[in-house]
């Protein structure tokens, strides 16, 4: 008897250890890591929603990094550290002309009310501004905006001191009288308004013809090796991230809790940035939808929202190309098409 136990203990050991060198050795059996990068900011919570929500395909994890230079975390990305980068759509000329191994994929989200141009209770007019100091965050959508609302109002950009502050930087320099406007984002922007006496704003991106122009937007860029050699995975990243932004859109109130765990905001903040029940018209950005930035991306019929037309993100990346040039960040137009890969959307479509 102790000898047929010893027999069948000696054949189920050896039993265990087949099946254990199968699941190692079948990468079937392992969970495809997908590495995601953005900063801090409510608009990037849908991937958090997605996992929390059990949206994500079966044998896709996620790993998170979170970062507050958008340029480190591109720079991850360009040498294979990250897969996915969720951040403004301004970068995608310079990551071109670079020659880094990332594509803008597509756009996530417009803003609806989130930016704002804010001015000293002095100072009345853009004309008031020549001579005198800005707050921007320079090489962002923040600078670009400045200067197409200077332009459009009669004054070169180069015609004011532009200031490079983050948007929290800025707002404190407005309140302390150190610059004479500034372009904020929320909820930076409402807190300058609410304690700066007089400050006033005269611009912010509800405007209609920003929205037609899609200047304030947010975008997915992915790195040439993660869409080329697990183009499968990809895929199926780009549709987690809508189906968080779906069940977002549906589940308002819950998917917010969600987001302001994850990403360290307050309740307050997400949904005011956000919204609730009610979006886009009781928060300040506006979610697209799969369809609609496949439209904006040209690759689905029809047109995207707000009197945009189809396959604008080829406008978009020559508008801010042509303000890089414009500032000296830099020296050459590139071709959208070396820069842009909407495969993933269409394929996720």
């Amino acid at each position: 008897m102790k000898s047929i136990k010893r027999t069948l203990t000696q054949a189920c050991t050896a039993f265990a250890l087949f099946l254990a060198s199968i699941v190692v050795a079948s990468p079937s059996f392992a969970d495809e890591k997908v590495r995601i990068g953005h900063w801090s900011w409510p608009g990037y919570g849908f991937f958090y929603v997605a996992e929390e929500k059990g949206l994500v395909p079966e044998g896709i994890k996620f790993e998170f990094t979170v970062l507050e230079d958008p340029v480190q975390l591109f720079s991850l990305q360009s040498t294979g550290q990250l897969d996915v980068v969720l951040s403004t759509i301004e970068y995608g000329p310079i990551a071109t002309a670079e020659n880094m191994p990332i594509k803008l994929a597509g756009l996530t989200n417009l803003g609806y009310g989130s930016d704002h141009i804010i001015l000293r209770e002095d100072i009345k007019t853009a004309k008031d501004l020549i001579g005198k100091k800005v707050a921007v965050f320079e090489g962002g959508l923040s600078q670009i905006y400045m200067g197409i609302w200077l332009e459009e109002n009669g004054v070169k950009w180069d015609q004011v001191e532009m200031v490079n502050l983050i948007a929290g930087d800025a707002a404190a320099a407005m309140i302390s009288g150190q610059v004479a406007g500034a372009e904020l984002w929320d909820p930076f922007g409402g807190q300058v308004l609410a304690e700066l006496s007089g400050s006033h704003e005269v611009s912010n991106s509800k405007d209609p013809a920003l929205l037609k122009l899609g200047l304030i937007a947010d975008a997915i860029f992915v790195s040439d090796k993660f869409s080329s050699e697990r183009k499968d995975v990809a895929v199926k990243t780009m549709e987690a991230m809508f189906a968080g932004a779906e069940f977002w859109r549906k589940n308002a109130t819950e998917a917010n809790e969600i987001i302001a765990r994850r990403t360290g905001f307050s309740i307050e903040d997400v949904q005011g940035i956000l919204g609730g029940e009610n979006n886009p018209d009781d928060g300040t950005m506006y979610m697209y939808s799969l369809k609609e930035a496949a439209q904006f991306c040209g690759v689905a019929p029809g047109n995207p929202p707000f009197g945009q037309s189809n396959g604008q993100l080829a406008d978009h990346f020559k508008l801010t190309n042509k303000w890089w040039v414009k500032f000296g960040l830099m020296d050459k137009t590139v071709d959208p098409s070396s820069g842009i890969d909407c495969s993933l959307i269409k394929a996720a479509l």
